[in-house]
């Protein structure tokens, strides 16, 4: 039997372990509490220099957005009035592939500027093929007519027989998938452009895929296009005079040069 002296012991005993708990269950709430409010400052301090960022991007594509803003302007990089800076750096829209102007008519000569840049870029020669012939389908007016290589059109497959309104529309293009999947793939690509490949912004990719020109010659013409710093549109690019100048630093004569009468620009506006 118990005396009131055990049980007494016992009470405050299970007093103590009840405090105990409860102070443990508090300390949680505020150990909780504490880290909900520091990933909560966190989250607002990486918003705030987010928004920052994204307003001193604005700035610069402000900047190099003014018409009276040209390649090697010093106005192109700057500091705002809160310490951060900004650099821009504009390129030729002309130095791109412009598809439809490539597939306009079936011209051979421009397809096969397609054809090698593909090649270049590790593309096989079926895959080519397929891609090409679905592409000329694609934009092709006459829904009746059908390329070799390019698959029918079936309930899931539509081409719509008109001209590319946006890049992105080479995702739905028969054979173009695994090609659109990765990363950078429309770099080299634009529908915002007079056509002939411009001599003055054109990448190494896009130089290599045209006829005539070897992989030295471009390396040597881009070497002395970028400057030392490798970069185009900075202030120590080479200034070239014009066109036959370029063709000399690309190591073609005048007879060479001819077959790229139609497919090269230099400097398009």
């Amino acid at each position: 039997m118990r005396t009131p002296s055990s049980n007494s012991k016992l009470i405050s005993g299970a007093a103590i372990m009840l405090a105990l708990w409860a102070l443990f269950l508090l300390s949680a709430l505020v150990i909780s509490w504490a880290l909900d409010i520091d990933s909560r400052l966190s989250l607002s301090g990486d918003g705030a220099r987010m928004l920052k960022a994204e307003a001193v991007a604005c700035s610069g594509a402000e900047v190099a957005l003014h018409p009276a803003v040209k390649p090697g302007s010093p106005n192109l990089s700057g500091e705002l009035d809160n310490g951060a800076t900004y650099q821009a750096r504009l390129t030729g829209e002309g130095g791109r592939l412009n598809l439809n102007w490539l597939v306009a008519g079936e011209a051979p000569d421009r397809l096969e500027i397609l054809r090698r840049y593909l090649e270049h870029k590790g593309v096989d020669l079926n895959e080519r093929d397929t891609m090409i012939d679905s592409l000329l389908d694609w934009v092709e007016p006459n829904a009746g007519l059908h390329r070799l290589n390019a698959p029918p059109e079936r309930d899931d497959y539509h081409p719509p027989h008109t001209l590319l309104t946006r890049i992105d529309e080479l995702k739905k293009v028969a054979g173009w998938a695994e090609f659109t999947s990765t990363p950078g793939w429309d770099d080299d690509f634009t529908l915002n452009s007079s056509g002939p490949v411009d001599l003055a912004w054109a990448s190494r990719d896009v130089l290599l895929a045209l006829p005539g020109i070897t992989p030295e010659a471009v390396d040597r013409f881009l070497q002395l296009r970028q400057g030392p710093d490798g970069i185009d549109g900075t202030d120590d690019d080479m200034q070239f005079r014009g066109i036959d100048e370029v063709r000399v630093v690309l190591g073609l004569n005048e007879e060479q040069f001819k077959q790229l009468n139609g497919l090269v620009s230099f400097k398009d506006p």
